[in-house]
Protein backbone atom coordinates (compact mmCIF):
# COMPACT_ATOMS: atom_id res chain seq x y z
CA UNK A 1 0.00 0.00 0.00
CA UNK A 2 2.98 2.31 1.25
CA UNK A 3 5.05 1.98 -2.29
CA UNK A 4 1.48 2.23 -4.45
CA UNK A 5 1.05 5.74 -2.80
CA UNK A 6 4.65 6.28 -3.21
CA UNK A 7 4.06 5.84 -7.14
CA UNK A 8 0.64 7.75 -7.27
CA UNK A 9 3.16 10.97 -6.43
CA UNK A 10 5.42 10.39 -9.19
CA UNK A 11 5.33 11.89 -12.71
CA UNK A 12 6.89 11.70 -16.02
CA UNK A 13 9.75 10.35 -16.07
CA UNK A 14 10.02 8.93 -12.70
CA UNK A 15 6.85 6.94 -13.60
CA UNK A 16 8.97 5.54 -16.53
CA UNK A 17 11.84 4.50 -14.76
CA UNK A 18 9.42 2.62 -12.06
CA UNK A 19 7.48 0.71 -14.86
CA UNK A 20 8.27 -2.72 -15.54
CA UNK A 21 6.90 -3.16 -18.98
CA UNK A 22 8.93 0.05 -20.27
CA UNK A 23 12.32 -1.40 -18.71
CA UNK A 24 12.07 -4.27 -20.15
CA UNK A 25 11.39 -3.43 -23.25
CA UNK A 26 14.36 -1.05 -22.98
CA UNK A 27 16.30 -3.88 -22.13
CA UNK A 28 15.33 -5.47 -25.10
CA UNK A 29 16.59 -2.61 -27.38
CA UNK A 30 19.72 -2.70 -25.49
CA UNK A 31 20.48 -6.53 -26.25
CA UNK A 32 19.25 -6.67 -29.69
CA UNK A 33 21.06 -3.82 -30.65
CA UNK A 34 24.40 -5.75 -28.83
CA UNK A 35 23.53 -8.60 -30.95
CA UNK A 36 23.15 -7.03 -34.16
CA UNK A 37 26.48 -5.72 -33.46
CA UNK A 38 28.16 -8.71 -33.07
CA UNK A 39 26.37 -11.01 -35.47
CA UNK A 40 27.28 -8.42 -38.20
CA UNK A 41 26.27 -9.43 -41.71
CA UNK A 42 25.48 -12.93 -40.77
CA UNK A 43 21.95 -12.52 -42.06
CA UNK A 44 20.51 -14.59 -38.88
CA UNK A 45 17.89 -12.42 -36.93
CA UNK A 46 18.02 -13.02 -33.06
CA UNK A 47 14.74 -15.45 -33.14
CA UNK A 48 16.15 -17.05 -36.43
CA UNK A 49 18.97 -17.72 -34.24
CA UNK A 50 16.86 -19.38 -32.00
CA UNK A 51 14.36 -21.24 -34.23
CA UNK A 52 17.36 -23.00 -35.43
CA UNK A 53 18.77 -23.70 -31.86
CA UNK A 54 15.58 -25.31 -30.88
CA UNK A 55 15.52 -27.27 -34.18
CA UNK A 56 19.31 -28.78 -33.74
CA UNK A 57 18.03 -32.44 -32.53
CA UNK A 58 18.85 -35.61 -34.28
CA UNK A 59 15.55 -36.20 -34.33
CA UNK A 60 13.58 -32.73 -35.50
CA UNK A 61 10.73 -30.98 -33.60
CA UNK A 62 7.48 -30.00 -34.56
CA UNK A 63 5.98 -26.87 -35.60
CA UNK A 64 3.91 -27.16 -31.51
CA UNK A 65 7.30 -28.07 -30.30
CA UNK A 66 9.21 -25.09 -31.39
CA UNK A 67 6.47 -22.92 -30.40
CA UNK A 68 6.64 -23.94 -26.68
CA UNK A 69 10.40 -23.84 -26.85
CA UNK A 70 10.82 -21.01 -28.54
CA UNK A 71 7.56 -18.74 -27.38
CA UNK A 72 6.97 -17.32 -30.86
CA UNK A 73 3.63 -16.94 -31.97
CA UNK A 74 2.52 -20.32 -34.17
CA UNK A 75 1.47 -18.14 -37.40
CA UNK A 76 4.91 -16.46 -37.08
CA UNK A 77 6.71 -19.45 -36.45
CA UNK A 78 5.32 -21.19 -39.28
CA UNK A 79 6.19 -18.11 -41.87
CA UNK A 80 9.91 -18.38 -40.43
CA UNK A 81 10.05 -22.07 -40.97
CA UNK A 82 9.33 -21.93 -44.80
CA UNK A 83 11.69 -19.02 -45.20
CA UNK A 84 14.66 -20.37 -43.31
CA UNK A 85 13.31 -23.70 -45.47
CA UNK A 86 13.45 -21.98 -48.85
CA UNK A 87 17.06 -20.62 -47.71
CA UNK A 88 18.20 -23.81 -47.33
CA UNK A 89 18.89 -24.20 -44.16
CA UNK A 90 15.92 -26.21 -42.47
CA UNK A 91 13.91 -29.12 -43.62
CA UNK A 92 10.65 -30.71 -43.08
CA UNK A 93 9.48 -34.25 -43.52
CA UNK A 94 6.31 -36.19 -42.15
CA UNK A 95 6.39 -37.43 -39.05
CA UNK A 96 6.65 -40.90 -38.54
CA UNK A 97 4.69 -41.58 -35.31
CA UNK A 98 1.63 -39.14 -36.29
CA UNK A 99 0.74 -38.22 -40.76
CA UNK A 100 -0.72 -34.83 -39.20
CA UNK A 101 2.78 -33.63 -38.01
CA UNK A 102 5.65 -32.19 -39.93
CA UNK A 103 9.37 -32.80 -38.07
CA UNK A 104 11.56 -29.72 -38.58
CA UNK A 105 14.94 -30.62 -38.62
CA UNK A 106 18.68 -28.43 -39.23
CA UNK A 107 19.75 -29.16 -42.81
CA UNK A 108 23.61 -29.67 -43.23
CA UNK A 109 23.89 -26.07 -44.60
CA UNK A 110 21.72 -24.58 -41.32
CA UNK A 111 23.77 -26.48 -39.13
CA UNK A 112 27.00 -24.94 -40.38
CA UNK A 113 25.31 -21.63 -40.14
CA UNK A 114 24.42 -22.42 -36.76
CA UNK A 115 28.13 -23.44 -35.90
CA UNK A 116 29.36 -19.92 -37.05
CA UNK A 117 26.93 -17.77 -35.42
CA UNK A 118 26.74 -19.33 -31.94
CA UNK A 119 30.56 -17.77 -31.15
CA UNK A 120 29.27 -14.12 -32.22
CA UNK A 121 25.89 -14.68 -30.04
CA UNK A 122 28.31 -16.10 -27.04
CA UNK A 123 30.51 -12.96 -27.46
CA UNK A 124 26.95 -10.54 -27.85
CA UNK A 125 25.42 -12.43 -24.20
CA UNK A 126 28.52 -11.86 -22.39
CA UNK A 127 28.22 -7.97 -23.00
CA UNK A 128 24.88 -7.69 -22.01
CA UNK A 129 26.05 -9.52 -18.59
CA UNK A 130 28.90 -7.49 -18.35
CA UNK A 131 26.27 -4.21 -17.92
CA UNK A 132 25.84 -5.94 -14.68
CA UNK A 133 28.52 -6.57 -11.69
CA UNK A 134 29.38 -10.20 -11.51
CA UNK A 135 27.73 -10.82 -8.62
CA UNK A 136 24.21 -9.68 -9.95
CA UNK A 137 24.69 -11.31 -13.30
CA UNK A 138 23.46 -14.95 -12.20
CA UNK A 139 20.75 -13.49 -10.24
CA UNK A 140 19.76 -11.71 -13.21
CA UNK A 141 19.29 -14.69 -15.28
CA UNK A 142 17.53 -16.29 -12.93
CA UNK A 143 14.81 -13.69 -12.60
CA UNK A 144 14.37 -13.43 -16.06
CA UNK A 145 13.70 -17.08 -16.18
CA UNK A 146 11.28 -17.10 -13.03
CA UNK A 147 9.18 -14.47 -15.47
CA UNK A 148 9.27 -16.66 -18.15
CA UNK A 149 8.11 -20.06 -16.48
CA UNK A 150 5.43 -18.34 -14.64
CA UNK A 151 3.94 -16.49 -17.56
CA UNK A 152 4.04 -19.96 -19.53
CA UNK A 153 2.82 -22.17 -16.47
CA UNK A 154 -0.67 -21.23 -16.11
CA UNK A 155 -3.47 -18.08 -16.95
CA UNK A 156 -2.48 -14.58 -17.52
CA UNK A 157 -2.88 -12.46 -14.05
CA UNK A 158 -6.41 -11.11 -13.44
CA UNK A 159 -6.51 -7.63 -15.12
CA UNK A 160 -6.34 -4.88 -11.39
CA UNK A 161 -9.40 -3.30 -12.89
CA UNK A 162 -11.29 -6.64 -13.40
CA UNK A 163 -10.80 -7.37 -9.56
CA UNK A 164 -11.59 -4.11 -8.28
CA UNK A 165 -14.90 -4.55 -10.10
CA UNK A 166 -15.44 -7.94 -8.80
CA UNK A 167 -14.38 -6.76 -5.18
CA UNK A 168 -17.55 -3.60 -5.52
CA UNK A 169 -19.87 -6.22 -6.92
CA UNK A 170 -19.31 -8.10 -3.94
CA UNK A 171 -19.67 -5.13 -1.57
CA UNK A 172 -22.81 -4.01 -3.31
CA UNK A 173 -24.51 -7.54 -3.04
CA UNK A 174 -23.32 -7.97 0.49
CA UNK A 175 -25.08 -4.82 1.65
CA UNK A 176 -28.90 -5.01 2.55
CA UNK A 177 -30.83 -2.71 0.99
CA UNK A 178 -33.12 -0.32 3.10
CA UNK A 179 -36.85 -2.26 3.86
CA UNK A 180 -39.11 -0.88 1.46
CA UNK A 181 -43.07 -0.19 3.00
CA UNK A 182 -45.16 -2.28 1.33
CA UNK A 183 -47.32 -0.78 -1.22
CA UNK A 184 -50.72 0.51 -0.41
CA UNK A 185 -53.60 -1.43 -1.58
CA UNK A 186 -54.96 1.83 -3.90
CA UNK A 187 -53.41 5.19 -4.79
CA UNK A 188 -52.28 7.41 -1.86
CA UNK A 189 -54.19 10.22 -1.80
CA UNK A 190 -52.59 13.41 -2.01
CA UNK A 191 -54.89 16.41 -1.01
CA UNK A 192 -54.47 20.24 -2.67
CA UNK A 193 -55.67 22.70 -1.11
CA UNK A 194 -57.83 24.59 -3.08
CA UNK A 195 -58.44 28.45 -3.40
CA UNK A 196 -60.85 30.62 -1.35
CA UNK A 197 -62.85 32.09 -4.45
CA UNK A 198 -63.02 35.71 -2.32
CA UNK A 199 -64.84 37.30 -4.78
CA UNK A 200 -68.34 38.26 -3.98
CA UNK A 201 -71.36 38.14 -5.98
Amino acid sequence: MKNHKQKQHLQGSELLEHSPSHLLHRVLQIALDIYNEETGDSGLTQRQYALLLAADTPEGQTQTDLVRITSIDRSTLADMVTRLTTKGLLSRERSSTDARANLVTLSDEGRLALEAIRPKVTAADERILSLLSPPKRESFLKLLLRITTARDAGPDPQPATDKKSKKDGKKKKGKKGKKQKAPLPFPEEVTEATPTDTTEA
